[in-house]
């Protein structure tokens, strides 16, 4: 199959899945009501996906094994060759392809006690949240990666070489990417919103909606007050957004706290705006004009899913030879027009336009350089820091 045959036959996302960032949004909210994430999908040991995709190849090219988010890479379908199944041919590896990657903290919990052992888990890559992923590194649980096998690591997005969570950039590799702003239903505003400070005006009293993903909602408000949020080391630091979300919380500003399920109330107008993903009001507008995103004035947040190895991980070759695999612009882009977040991978979007040229102009699939100098990553948090935050923003939402 030539390339534009297969591009011409890339299928559509469905949305009405459970994608990786509606997943992520999901367990967010349930961990906020004081419900996990184990108690509804059952225990599962680290490795053991809940339907893992293995796809034998001939030969003796030796194994890999990839866990992920659900929802995340193209399918073999309709016509179409996966990603998955494109590697396979191209390399004769032995892959398995796993979605059972539900939720940061329930896999840290997962993984912790093996990796705190000095043992290994069984994936040879996982693709954690950034903050995650930095977590590790931190923890000295993930190993480098061997980017001298990795040629096309050099097609990484400027603004993601060095990164917050891998100050170094020997660690990961960006799975997806995409950025935290303003969504808001212009037919409820009345107006366009263009500032953070727009969440907190009392003509929006209880119609705004914040983000149960703390990095997300205390960025954004610190952002606002003029914090760096990629140089915080402690608690002292964001307390003043804190006391400022704790506030409108009391006031009456805030409806509620919500992961992915916003979009229904955004859509219904029980929302004039809330924080929200760039990706899920890029599915909307085509069909609701009047649900807008931005990037505040003061800057957004900006978050990826990163690709690390676990410390210890069996098959470095074989992941090396993926990495190099989807960092490839034309392969990039084959994931890019079925998952529709903001790919890591430079050249993806002339590759797009040959697929769907209608989402290469999307802006918030592919944000000018303009927008994305004004996205900043949080900083790493060290564990009691990182515990101080948590305790604070629980008690917010959950109270």
């Amino acid at each position: 199959m030539t390339r534009s045959d297969r591009s011409a036959n890339v299928p559509a996302r469905t949305r009405g899945g459970m994608s990786r960032r509606r997943f992520l949004g999901a367990a967010g909210a349930l961990g906020a009501s004081g419900v996990t994430l184990p108690s509804i999908l059952g225990s599962a040991r680290v490795g053991a996906a809940p339907r893992p995709a293995r796809r034998p190849a001939s030969g003796d090219a030796g194994s890999l094994f990839f866990e992920n988010w659900p929802e995340y890479i193209d399918l073999t379908e309709d016509g179409h060759v996966g990603t998955v199944d494109r590697f396979i041919e191209a390399t004769g590896i032995d892959m398995t392809y796993s979605e059972a990657f539900n939720d940061n903290n329930e896999y840290f919990a997962r993984i912790q006690p093996v990796l705190g052992r000095g043992e290994t888990i069984e994936p040879d890559i996982i693709a954690p949240t950034s903050w995650l992923a930095g977590r590790l590194v931190m923890l000295e649980w993930v190993d480098k990666l061997p980017l001298d096998q990795i040629p096309n690591a050099a097609n990484l997005r400027d603004d993601l070489v060095k990164p917050a969570w891998d100050p170094s950039g020997e660690y990961t590799l960006p799975w997806q990417t995409g950025f935290a702003g303003i969504a808001y239903n212009l037919e409820v505003t009345g107006r366009e919103l263009t500032s953070t400070e727009d969440l907190f005006d009392p003509e929006f009293k209880g119609k705004i909606g914040m983000l149960t993903e703390m990095r997300d909602t205390i960025g954004l408000i610190l952002l606002s007050l003029g914090v760096d949020i990629s140089t915080i080391e402690s608690f002292d630091e964001a307390a003043e957004a804190f006391e400022k979300l704790e506030q409108a919380k009391s006031d009456g500003q805030i409806r509620s706290f919500t992961g992915n399920d916003y979009i229904s109330d955004l859509e219904t107008g029980n929302f004039a705006a809330c924080i929200g993903w760039s990706g899920d009001v890029a599915s909307l507008s085509v069909d609701n004009p009047n649900i807008r995103f931005v990037i505040p004035e003061e800057g957004g947040t900006s978050w990826a899913d990163a690709m690390v190895l676990p410390k210890g991980a069996a098959n470095v070759e074989q992941a090396a030879k993926w990495m190099d695999f989807v960092y490839d612009p034309e392969q990039a882009a084959q994931i890019t027009a079925y998952v529709q977040y903001v790919s890591p991978v430079k050249g993806v979007q002339e590759e797009v336009a040959k697929i769907d040229p209608e989402l290469a102009e999307n802006p918030l699939v592919f944000p000018d350089e303009e927008t994305i100098s004004r996205v900043h990553t949080f900083a790493n948090l060290s564990e009691d820091v990182e515990a101080e935050f948590d305790e604070a923003f629980s008690s917010i939402v959950g109270a």
